[in-house]
């Protein structure tokens, strides 16, 4: 009898995920701009104003929250599921903090019978070495995604990167930190946040070559579809740190976008290529840096950018 059950459920879960994939459509004007207002609990049509549902079930809290500490305070969930924690933030953690529930101090020896606790609750948070190796590897892939700025999304993609990589076994002969840089640096291509592999090499503790070569090692093992870097994508940010306007972008991303057209971005650096474009186009619209000031922001050498500076102005026509 318990077979059945689970199969009705299983049906009625798919007619659901069916249903939420259909596009709701106004049976008045046929116009798809269908909408929801949670304050009155309907399903309105934005165009014609008709109402096709009322009296929905509000799933939300019942209670309400104006800033992040009323919020705290409110909630009586815990923390979602995160990759970047060894044990995906499901274990408990005890408070540093010596008070009971009202905000009391405890007594010297409750103090010391926590401290125990808390002493032993770090130790099994992690039953092998494994874990304490996986805990490791997500904390340098969460400390070097701090010291290079990148979004919590970019540190979740670089901890199932890494994840992949050990349930497939490619760590094995390989150092920890270079695995872990390896799969932020795959992650901020992947996100499409722009981080060049010298930036990335900086904040780690392995050299730019091992990082490299481990790199392509589990983009080629994992079947990483990842796209040639965009030297597009570095320009605002340099552009930036510069003090340079948004005329001065535009013109970069037009040099940039008429030199790849002729084929001059094969084989090329996308962060010397960006550079030069933005020193040319710092000439252009009389905002003029010299070539050192854009070399320290872009990181690679005035050769670079003299060189990628002379193909690009003969792109444009300027010679």
């Amino acid at each position: 009898m318990e077979r059945p059950s689970r199969e009705r459920q299983r049906e009625s879960e798919d007619e659901d995920e069916s249903a939420a994939d259909e596009v709701l459509t106004c049976p008045e004007c046929g116009s798809d701009e269908v909408i929801t207002d949670d304050d009155q609990g309907e399903l309105v049509c934005d165009d014609c104003g008709l109402v096709l549902d009322e009296r929905q079930i509000d799933r939300g809290p019942e209670w309400r929250a104006f800033n992040h500490s009323e919020r705290q305070s409110k909630s009586r969930v815990g923390a979602p599921i995160t990759e970047t924690m060894h044990d995906r933030g499901l274990t408990t953690t005890i408070d540093w903090k010596d008070k009971d529930a009202y905000g009391r101090s405890l007594s010297s020896e409750k103090r010391s019978q926590m401290h125990r606790l808390r002493k032993w609750q770090e130790r099994i948070r992690t039953k092998d070495a494994g874990e304490r190796n996986l805990q490791f590897a997500l904390s340098e892939v969460d400390r070097m995604a701090s010291a290079l700025g990148v979004p919590r999304s970019v540190r979740e993609v670089a901890s199932v990167i890494y994840r992949r990589a050990l349930n497939e076994d490619l760590i094995r002969g390989r150092s920890i930190e270079g695995v872990a840089t390896a799969a932020l640096y795959a992650a901020c291509r992947q996100e499409g946040i722009p981080r060049s592999l010298d930036e990335v090499a900086e904040v780690s503790r392995v050299p730019q070559k091992e990082i490299g070569r481990t790199y392509r090692y589990i983009s080629q093992e994992l079947g990483l579809e990842l796209k040639p870097v965009d030297p597009k994508q570095f320009v605002p940010r340099f552009a930036s740190e510069l003090g340079l306007s948004e005329e001065v972008q535009s013109k970069a991303t037009e040099i940039i976008d008429v030199s790849a057209e002729q084929g001059l971005l094969s084989g090329k650096s996308p962060t010397g290529f960006a550079a030069a474009a933005i020193y040319a186009a710092s000439l252009l619209c009389n905002e003029k840096k010299t070539q050192r000031e854009v070399a320290d922001v872009a990181q690679v050498t005035e050769v670079t950018i003299r060189n990628r500076y002379q193909e690009q102005i003969e792109a444009m026509g300027f010679r």
